[in-house]
């Protein structure tokens, strides 16, 4: 079952990237996309959209105003009704991530996924785009940035096609390898 939702996901997000892309609004399409992420993120909205005992007319007006207060344009308003329509609003999180990857492939960017127990300053984030690019040969660098105290202090990058590929300069992997070194159990941090 997941690999076909996979699939129908990829498809999808390559007739949305089309439709970007014969239009030329490839980059306000991604910032749409986004925006749906993020509404979609709330499990309340997909659990309203994927229950049969809600009439469609209810869910077109729910639609609607979606594409109204979130400002979207006309192929990224019918592309929702569409996903509607074949009940399949449920893989909208999934076609997000596609739609990124391809819309990566299309403008030659990479993802770097910044992990910190506090929030970077943008300089700081800049410094690593700088040195993602550097290191990929990419000729853009997107960043996003996730929060986890866990790691005690410093930074994880996370990057590459499938995040693969991992820079770990956090405290918590300092303390690990010095505990290994020491031949000491797991250290319990506070």
């Amino acid at each position: 079952g997941a690999r076909m939702a996979d699939d129908a996901a990829g498809s999808y997000a390559t007739a949305l990237t089309g439709v970007a892309i014969s239009n030329n609004t490839l980059e306000q399409t991604y910032a749409d996309v986004d925006k749906l992420q993020k509404i979609f993120s709330d499990e309340a909205v997909v659990d309203f959209f994927v229950n049969p005992t809600i009439e469609e007319e209810k869910k077109r007006e729910v639609v609607d105003q979606i594409v109204k207060s979130s400002e979207l344009q006309a192929h990224v308003a019918n592309f929702l009704n569409i996903l509607v329509d074949m009940k399949r609003i449920d893989l909208i999180g999934d076609i997000a991530k596609e739609f990124e990857a391809s819309y990566n492939r299309e403008t030659q960017t990479e993802l770097a996924v910044v992990t910190s127990v506090v929030q970077l300053g943008s300089q700081d984030l800049a410094e690593i785009a700088k040195g993602v690019q550097k290191l990929t040969g990419a000729k853009n660098v997107r960043i996003k940035t996730v929060l986890d105290p866990s790691l005690v202090a410093g930074f994880t990058i996370r990057y590459g096609n499938t995040g693969s590929k991992l820079i770990d300069l956090s405290v918590k992997k300092q303390l690990e390898e010095i505990a290994a070194q020491l031949e000491i159990g797991d250290i319990q941090l506070a």
